[in-house]
């Protein structure tokens, strides 16, 4: 392996400044102005341009790099503290945020803390039915993570870029530019592709990201090359740091990055570290390195890890979307008092137990004795939540105490029956601690797709020489009134095939989302015709209207689908869309009294049913089940000791199930079979 002269580590004191300036703008934007700063960013490019420099010393000091060493030494630094800060989530959670939250909150939490939380949000950003999530209070931790992965790839890019150097008689430098390059090159690109096609995933998408931190790599390969002139870099210090605090003012950080606009926060932290210390009293760095900004530099992981979950749980007890001056002062005022007790105690407790035998394996048991009761303690709160999901489905057993919709037979205009009361004081199903997994046999079979999928996946059961067959076919609110259809199809022995799609409507009309042509909608929506023209069912259940606080309409597209169907010898039955509401259903109940859960269905839905108002073609039929939803046109978060949905806008299954004979009179009716 060819040498190179060891660079010697040159403290940069400016760089605790800039840390300091990045974090200040990420806890202002996010407590005061509810968006993203560019701050993040700037983390990421000095995560890769530190630990660049670190590995890249090592390499040319000992000729490779002590993995067991390097690993132990950031799991001693950043794990203990990231431990507490989740521990300290868990107890706000338990303290302030209403039950519905709390298994999403555990799952994020064991998510954080072995660094993929970035994938789970990834998830939840293109999932439909997952976007009206409240806050998370880990949501922070995704950088955290993307900064974990970083960690356990860069030290092998640059041990295989030592080795090829090796090979080929180069310097290690020189091999690690090129790889670094390469890496930098291939997420760039990557990244102005996915962010222009699918910008909420690539937001989180650690491929999307890995070019941040390889910038500071390439800068930390490069730097010690760079000799400009001090009234050069005096010019660049201010143009990278005025530029950086400007960034989140003046760009939708939120929703344009991570591509290559994200070369704003990170070419003006470049500048800024280019500029370096330049001794001029008129230099950023007389700022940067000014002792009070250093200090908050020194604190700014902690302050990074409590200001959010501490912000969130402000936001929820406020019931407000940004903070109030005052509330904003004193969510920040908190974040730094526990950055600083968290980092003395933590820190400093650690370098204390580390103080005579700092070994690797003891770094590492270290980390473990805060990780590991953190991970079980969520693990058992996970399970104990399970067990109280099973004594109340012991107890849905007794249907006359969950009669749902069946008592509101009488409401509707139908017998009502003295076996189905409509109130008690039962537990509520579903829990609503558990209540958004509470879907139907459709999810779980995967024949709903999420919001970046196409294909259409079909789920078919029943005989296959049954007389009738029957599909279901649409958006995600087609697709909740499942469970009531599968009960119908067993009883009389038709066959049933499904298949629904997140946010897209079975309609000819070309679909938009967030002001842009829905393509994966248009594709899907061309793959289901084709199914049906293949599998020629009997006839087709999907909405007949669209019900949104702008209002209840019934798209052309729709009856224009409906014609193509009637050409391929299909008949259609239509469900008028129910009634959102204006409240979270499941975290209305479970924070207060379910009376007070309630909402007028006029919220989204007309007085009469638009398709009563059209004249629609001959194999046509529409039905209405409102009024087993919402009785009197008010909308209540329960119905018979049920939660009617887990959301503002998707019923459960277990109140969907109480909906049957409803729903078989109504389909036998609409098909005639």
């Amino acid at each position: 392996m060819s040498s190179a002269p060891v660079s010697r580590p040159r403290h940069r004191p400016e760089i605790e400044g800039l840390r300091a300036v990045a974090v200040l703008l990420v806890v202002v934007y996010h407590v005061w102005f509810g968006r993203v700063s560019g701050g993040v960013d700037v983390f990421l490019l000095l995560t890769g341009f530190l630990i660049t420099g670190s590995l890249l010393r090592m390499l040319e000091r000992d000729g490779r790099i002590a993995l067991t060493a390097f690993f132990s030494r950031l799991a001693r630094r950043l794990v203990p503290l990231a431990a507490v800060a989740l521990g300290g989530v868990l107890a706000l959670t338990f303290a302030f945020l209403p039950g519905s939250r709390w298994p999403g909150v555990l799952e994020e939490v064991r998510a954080a803390a072995l660094y993929h939380e970035n994938w789970v949000l990834a998830q939840k950003a293109v999932d439909y039915l997952a976007r009206e999530e409240a806050l998370s209070p880990v949501q922070h931790f995704w950088s955290l993570s993307i900064q974990g992965q970083f960690y356990v790839l860069w030290p092998l890019l640059l041990a295989l870029a030592a080795f090829a150097a090796s090979r080929l008689g180069m310097s290690v430098r020189r091999a690690s530019l090129a790889a670094v390059a390469a890496v930098f090159a291939a997420s760039f690109a990557y990244s102005v592709w996915m962010t222009g096609t699918d910008q909420a995933w690539a937001y989180f998408d650690t491929g999307a990201r890995l070019w941040e931190p390889a910038f500071g790599a390439l800068l930390a390969l490069v730097v010690h090359r760079l000799d400009l002139p001090a009234r050069l870099r005096l010019i660049l210090g201010w143009v990278g740091l005025v530029a950086l605090v400007l960034c989140g003012a003046l760009v939708p950080v939120s929703t344009m990055f991570p591509g290559w606009i994200a070369l704003w926060p990170t070419g003006a932290a470049v500048l800024v570290i280019i500029a370096g210390t330049t001794g001029s009293r008129f230099g950023a760095d007389r700022l940067l390195t000014w002792g009070p900004l250093t200090r908050i530099g020194g604190l700014s992981y902690g302050l990074y890890l409590w200001h959010w979950p501490l912000l969130v749980v402000y936001l929820h007890l406020t019931d407000r979307s940004t903070a109030t001056l005052l509330g904003g002062a004193g969510v920040v005022a908190l974040s730094f008092a526990l950055a600083w007790i968290s980092h003395r105690a933590v820190d400093g407790g650690v370098a204390r137990v580390l103080r005579d035998r700092r070994t690797s394996a003891r770094s590492l048991a270290l980390a473990a004795s805060f990780l590991v009761p953190l991970l079980a303690g969520s693990l058992l709160w996970s399970g104990q939540i399970e067990r109280q999901e099973e004594a109340r489905a012991e107890l849905a057993e007794e249907v006359s105490s969950y009669p749902g919709a069946l008592s509101l037979a009488d409401a509707a205009g139908d017998t009502a029956t003295d076996a189905y009361p409509a109130g008690g004081e039962m537990p509520i199903l579903p829990d609503p601690v558990l209540a958004e997994e509470d879907l139907s046999d459709h999810h779980d079979q995967g024949c709903h797709v999420n919001l970046e999928e196409t294909e259409v996946v079909v789920c078919e059961e029943g005989p296959e020489d049954a007389e009738h067959t029957l599909a279901v076919a649409g958006a995600s609110r087609v697709a909740h009134w499942y469970p009531a259809v599968q009960e119908v199809a067993e009883e009389h022995g038709w066959r049933l095939v499904s298949f629904t799609k997140s946010g897209c409507q079975f309609s000819t009309d070309t679909p938009m989302r967030d002001d842009e042509v829905f393509e994966e909608c248009q594709e899907w929506n061309e793959g289901a015709m084709e199914v049906l023209a293949d599998l020629q069912p009997d006839a087709l259940l999907t909405s007949s209207t669209t019900a949104n606080p702008s209002g209840e309409r019934l798209p052309d597209g729709f009856v224009d689908r409906w014609e193509e169907l009637g050409d391929l010898g299909i008949d259609v039955v239509g469900v008028r869309d129910l009634p959102r509401r204006d409240y979270q259903s499941a975290e209305c109940v479970e924070g207060g009294l379910a009376s007070d859960c309630t909402s007028p269905a006029a919220y989204s839905q007309e007085d009469t049913d638009p398709a009563e108002e059209r004249t629609l073609p001959e194999h046509v039929s529409t039905f209405d089940l409102t009024g087993y939803v919402c009785p009197d046109g008010q909308c209540d978060a329960v119905v018979g000791n049920v939660l009617v949905f887990w959301d503002h806008s998707h019923m459960t299954a277990t109140y969907a199930r109480t909906l049957v004979p409803m729903m078989e009179d109504s389909l036998l009716e609409a098909t005639g079979w």
